[in-house]
């Protein structure tokens, strides 16, 4: 079948889809089997996209489940809690976060990458932006990072600069998925603005002046730090509740990151962050010839190339290891030697753990104290409690009281821990009680637990 007055009838009949069909596969399957084209003056017919099963699933999963619960978290928490309207807000530049600035600097380039995306046709893209932008930066990265500012107690500026950063780009999001989705984007719309519709609604455009690489490359070098750090982590088998003493980070990063290591400290949960100009302090280099390829090279001179290697220092090997050249002399001859030449290992010492992604490096003291250990199991007991809440369908604001019952050494962690237990779980009492009959496993240790709305 071709479509030969507008591409947006089909995107209309995919909309359909979506809002009545479901996840029914046969019915689906009669929708998306369905070529898209485009007839110039001439009468000359482009094809534009195929509607795909692959492009339902990211748009109707990946994109549409998380803009929706960010707009009802935004609703929910700026207009109910605060009884005020958030878009009503007269919020200065100068006044935001740097991590508002930041998320403005993103959308403004993700408008202007989109509106190319569209000029060209190509459906793929604009999809591919919108998930990616949805997904990683105002989910994952934003909103999680900023929930104190959501739930605080005072409508103070930053309060009022949360809401009102997320509910501009909520909104400008929804303009930019109109055209494709046009019935889900409506209902959005018109439930974070109250106006008639959002294809009455001016189409977002970019402002160069929000655009800001600085703050851009300075808030993404912390995430790639972050993410390095978990997969440490995950190498040694420690869960992210479990408070480590310090990441150790490259010094010359200092200057970039040194006013954001609050964020690396609570992502990756260490009590420290130092900044190290010597990381061979905590994990070793080791550089071998590739005996395969270096064998026709050097011959019976392969043992001076190794000592000529093993003087290399640790920037030398790491420029190596991500594809640099280093010129050695080996038997009076100079040699440009690269990385298909050589074999480069990275090991930490004991006590550390190490991660790297080309020169970056990200070092976890991985020694546990038994204060450090007292404190994991605080957090997965806070942890439990949490879902505790939930499966008895506890509203966020409701206080409770929190009974348990495990051995001596349990009492006295939660004793020395009340404070931070009750501030998290808002538990107005901790009350030890012999009844109980729900068992948890706390890093290990068996302790039973309960809550009572209050």
């Amino acid at each position: 079948m071709d479509v030969t007055e507008n591409w947006n009838a089909r995107i209309y009949d995919t909309n359909t889809m979506f809002k009545d069909i479901h996840m029914d596969s046969t019915k689906f399957k009669e929708i998306t089997d369905v070529e898209v084209y485009r007839v110039n003056s001439n009468g000359t017919k482009t094809k534009l996209t195929k509607i795909n099963e692959e492009m339902y699933h990211v748009t109707k999963d990946c994109y549409y489940g998380l803009i929706t619960s960010s707009g009802d978290f935004e609703i929910a928490w700026g207009v109910s809690v605060d009884k005020t309207e958030t878009r009503s807000y007269q919020i200065k530049y100068d006044d935001l976060e740097e991590i508002d600035k930041w998320l403005l600097s993103k959308y403004h380039k993700l408008v202007k990458n989109v509106t190319n995306y569209y000029e060209e046709y190509d459906l793929h893209k604009v999809v591919k932006a919108l998930t990616t932008f949805v997904s990683e930066d105002l989910s994952n990265w934003y909103i999680r990072r900023n929930r104190k500012r959501f739930w605080g107690s005072k409508l103070d500026n930053s309060k009022k600069c949360v809401y009102k950063t997320t509910y501009d780009i909520l909104t400008g999001l929804v303009k930019l998925t109109a055209p494709i989705t046009p019935f889900i984007s409506e209902e959005i719309y018109q439930n974070l603005t109250g106006e008639k519709s959002v294809h009455l609604a001016d189409f977002p455009t970019y402002n160069e002046k929000y655009i800001n690489d600085e703050i851009e490359k300075r808030m993404d070098l912390v995430r790639d730090l972050i993410s390095l750090g978990r997969n440490a982590r995950e190498e040694v088998r420690i869960k992210v509740r479990q408070p480590l003493s310090q990441v150790i980070i490259d010094g010359k990063y200092e200057s970039v990151v040194g006013d954001l290591t609050n964020l690396i400290q609570e992502e990756l949960n260490v009590k420290e962050v130092l900044f190290a100009n010597d990381l061979s302090t905590y994990m070793e280099f080791e550089i071998k010839p590739n005996f395969k390829v270096c064998g026709k090279i050097f011959g019976s001179n392969m043992k001076a190339f190794q000592e000529e290697l093993a003087k290399l220092n640790n920037e030398q090997v790491t420029s190596l290891a991500n594809g640099a050249t280093v010129s050695l002399t080996v038997a009076g001859t100079s040699y440009d030697v690269d990385a298909t030449m050589v074999d480069v290992r990275i090991h930490a010492k004991e006590g550390f753990d190490a991660a790297h992604s080309g020169n970056l490096f990200v070092i976890l003291n991985t020694t546990l104290t038994k204060d450090l250990l007292d404190e994991g199991i605080v957090r997965e007991l806070i942890s439990k409690v949490q879902q505790l809440r939930k499966s008895k369908d506890f509203e966020v604001a409701d206080r409770i009281t929190l009974y348990y019952r495990g051995d001596d050494e349990f009492t006295s962690i939660v004793t020395r821990y009340q404070e931070m237990i009750q501030s998290e779980t808002l538990a107005t009492e901790i009350i030890f009680k012999e009844d109980l009959s729900e068992e948890y496993d706390l890093n290990g240790k068996k302790v039973f637990l309960d809550a009572v709305r209050r």
